[in-house]
């Protein structure tokens, strides 16, 4: 076909090139009958294919560490999850379906709930369908979906990647990717960069275009068409390398570098790749299998691993961001229309006091136990009182530096009002961005509006930079905004001073901005907020560091 050019949401940097080999899309839709002629060994079938769904995850989750491991090992979870194996052998059993139907409707089921509670929730989905296709394929008797048998290095495209069979990708065959749905913050685009390979989402027409070979900038979110003769590229990457460890920039000028963790193998790797310290650290892990509230022991047991890599640094606690899109079952709270907007967070938090009361103290607790240089930072927070009250409850806990989250506009167009009242902010561009743009992040026809390059979000993180720079307080940033060394720069000329991420990312976001001045990156902020598109800014600023 002839050349052309599509463009998405680039989410890992770097270009390629090389032959285009598609991604299979789900297994159709098994059929509703023949009802087996013996129900009780139908439903009999589906437990030890589970078994064997989930053993073959976990041992690939043996090969593999860090990010790629984590998801494995949550879908290996999912697929030997007795609910959704009792829920499928009742299906059987009750309404006579096959048990290949039978997984299909009881995922079906979980699915749509998961969604309907948005957020947090709403990104397993694609786990869930993921599992789903699995079990069906196992009880088939066939290969379940996903990436082929790569006879040479190959750029991949497809619908969408299952987190499972991005964790398990061979880099070294991998040259890129393309996804016609997805979003920024999906785990596609997380652990593509994990595993440093360039990609591009919600890139609209990929599948239409049915391409041989294709070129792919995971800077610009350009994917061009070409011919399946293409030369084969293999990954170049943006990024820079030889970092020393120090987040500084060419003039002196300090820019911590921080991991964001949620879990003890997040900061045992965030302080491998050369952390300074934690800038986000999320409590959640402690909560969501949990039938009824962990108690403030078993809490400060489970955070003093998650803080013990990091002694003597500095480690910003995000209390428990539940409730809503991140549903609790020991919470019971009532059905929301939306819950993205509705009793998450700190709006959970001052419901119930003695729920953030023990959370903050079993912190105050691993604080001592580990030797982390512990702040506190509440999530969801959109009015200076809120924040206030906050800080009181961390002050009472024995925690002397306390701050909040910045991910609602509201909290951003009072920063001056916030800062008065906290010691730091730290700026959520995930959740930020969804809200400035009324655009699920989950969802890939408004992927774009939630790429962090977007003008009209720079020009509010520059409100909270000036507010800053205003109260002489701190400004971080823990969204997946920080892990491009590239919008890095301009972040840190937006008056941000410490900036979180993943750990895959900490090297070559600490060795670009050892290149730059600050009033390099001044400038380049500058550049970006004038820019009337996301191309148009990332356009001036790489040219400007080029």
């Amino acid at each position: 076909m002839s050349s052309a050019t599509l463009t998405g949401v680039g989410v890992s940097p770097g270009r390629a090139a090389g032959p285009a080999v598609r991604v299979a899309d789900s297994l159709p839709e098994p059929a509703t009958g023949p009802a087996p002629a013996d129900p009780a060994t139908e439903a009999a079938r589906i437990g030890p294919a589970a078994k064997r769904v989930a053993l073959r995850l976990d041992q690939a989750a043996a090969t593999v560490s860090g990010d790629a491991r984590a998801v494995l090992e949550t879908t290996a979870a999912m697929a030997a999850d007795p609910a959704l194996v009792d829920s499928a052998e009742q299906l059987v059993t009750g309404r006579g379906l096959p048990a290949t139907r039978a997984v299909f409707e009881a995922a079906g089921t979980f699915a749509t709930a998961l969604a309907a509670a948005g957020g947090y929730l709403a990104e397993r989905v694609r786990d869930i369908e993921d599992v789903a296709n699995r079990l069906i394929a196992e009880l088939s008797g066939v290969a379940p979906p996903g990436v082929p048998e790569l006879a040479g290095p190959s750029v991949l495209y497809a619908r969408d990647l299952a987190p499972a069979d991005t964790a398990g990708l061979d880099a070294a065959k991998v040259l890129a990717l393309v996804t016609e749905e997805g979003g920024p913050t999906s785990h596609t685009a997380i652990l593509a960069r994990a595993l440093r390979i360039p990609a591009v989402v919600a890139c609209r027409g990929i599948l239409a275009a049915e391409p041989t070979g294709l070129v792919v900038d995971g800077d610009t979110g350009t994917v061009e068409i070409a011919p399946a003769t293409v030369t084969v590229q293999a990954f170049v990457h943006s990024g820079q390398s030889g970092w020393n460890g120090v987040g500084t920039l060419a003039d002196g000028h300090r820019v911590k570098v921080l991991a964001n963790v949620g879990k003890p193998a997040d900061a045992a790797a965030g302080a491998a790749a050369g952390a300074e310290g934690v800038g986000l650290f999320r409590t959640e892990f402690c909560y969501l299998s949990a039938t009824a509230e962990p108690t403030e022991a078993e809490q400060r047991v489970a955070y003093t691993a998650v803080l013990t890599p990091f002694a003597g640094k500095p480690v910003v606690v995000r209390t428990l961001d539940a409730g809503a899109d991140k549903p609790l079952s020991f919470l019971d709270q009532e059905p929301e229309p939306n819950p993205a907007l509705g009793v998450r967070g700190l709006r959970v938090a001052r419901e119930r006091v003695g729920l953030l009361d023990r959370q903050l103290a079993a912190i105050a607790g691993a604080a001592e136990n580990s030797g982390a240089e512990v702040s506190v930072m509440a999530p969801m927070v959109a009015t200076a009182e809120e924040a206030e009250w906050f800080v009181a409850r961390a002050r009472a806990a024995g925690i002397g530096r306390a701050g909040v989250m910045i991910e609602v506009p509201a909290a951003a167009l009072t920063a001056r009002e916030i800062f008065a009242v906290t010691d730091f902010v730290s700026l959520g561009t995930n959740d930020l961005a969804q809200y400035v743009f009324a655009a699920d992040r989950q969802v890939g026809a408004v992927a774009a509006l939630n790429d962090p390059w977007q003008p009209a979000l720079l020009r509010l993180i520059a409100t909270v930079g000036e507010a800053a720079r205003a109260a002489d307080k701190p400004a971080g940033v823990c969204g997946e905004a920080a892990a491009d060394p590239a919008l890095a720069c301009v972040l840190v000329g937006l008056g941000v001073s410490s900036l979180s991420m993943n750990a895959p990312a900490i090297g070559a976001v600490g060795a670009a901005l050892a290149t730059v001045r600050l009033d390099d990156c001044q400038a380049m902020a500058g550049a970006a907020m004038a820019a009337g598109t996301t191309a148009a800014a990332k356009a001036a600023v790489r040219a400007m560091l080029s």
